[in-house]
């Protein structure tokens, strides 16, 4: 009900609180049982855009030497989503997380558009041709796209903010991967479709802008307790690294 000092429990629920504490920590120890007994079972809650670009691609690695693993990724795979946390949770704005690798921002396009600024004026090699927009680009702080590119390596002076506009990264690199634009986005995303040419650098790569946060992995507490998910843990690092060695690697060889 509604008090001077607002909301307040009614007399009622004021005496159940005690008996609804009991019940919501007898529930708690009953899922972390369950949770105990599905040891096949991982759940990963992840930024989209690297579940799907980064993790997927390399997964089967995994999968292929634990076929009794199950997965649900952002709440599908093979298993139902679950009540709780994660097992583990992987993102750039998990500020307490361990740092798996840092990215760097590069512009890409499509194969056959690069011939679209080889004859351009050297210094605005990129006036008037079509910009591809991730939305957090624009609309979101920390998220450095083509206005912050231009201002730090030129090429362009108007309109550094026009252009589609995508949701997300994946349907971006469609377009990318379709001709339709020029794209800035995360390197470690596209290594391998640039490996394949479905994707092309733009610029050289010593024209990068760095992200201002690495990405994150945070685990649950009982992770330690399931040699399963520390295997995954151990995999999953490893892969980090050959990504962070292929990034210097990249950068080094411009």
């Amino acid at each position: 009900m509604r008090g001077r000092s607002g909301l307040q429990p009614t007399k009622v629920l004021d005496a159940a609180i005690a008996d609804l504490k009991i019940a919501f920590e007898a529930l708690d120890r009953a899922t972390s049982t369950l949770d105990f007994q599905r040891v096949s079972e991982f759940h990963i809650v992840a930024d989209p855009d690297w579940a799907e670009l980064w993790l997927m691609p390399r997964l089967p690695e995994f999968k292929n030497a634990h076929p009794n693993l199950l997965f649900c990724i952002n709440g599908a795979g093979d298993v139902p989503v679950r009540l709780g946390s994660p097992d583990i949770r992987i993102a750039t704005d998990n500020f307490d997380g361990e740092p798996l690798y840092q990215d760097v921002l590069v512009p890409v396009t499509g194969p056959d558009n690069t011939r679209r600024i080889a004859g351009f004026d050297p210094v605005f090699q990129m006036e008037g041709l079509p910009l591809l927009h991730l939305r957090d680009q624009l609309e979101s702080e920390g998220y450095p796209g083509w206005v912050n590119w231009f201002q730090t390596f030129g090429h362009r002076e108007s309109g550094p903010d026009r252009g589609i506009n995508y949701p997300n990264a994946r349907l971006a690199l469609d377009a990318v991967r379709q001709n339709v634009g020029f794209l800035v986005c995360n390197l470690s995303l596209v290594l391998s479709d640039l490996e394949k040419g479905s994707i092309v650098h733009a610029f050289p790569l010593t024209q990068h802008l760095k992200t201002e946060r690495p990405y994150r992995m945070t685990t649950r507490s009982d992770v330690k307790n399931r040699a399963t998910v520390l295997r995954f843990v151990e995999w999953l690092q490893s892969k980090c690294r050959e990504t962070q060695a292929d990034l210097d690697a990249a950068k080094n060889r411009q």
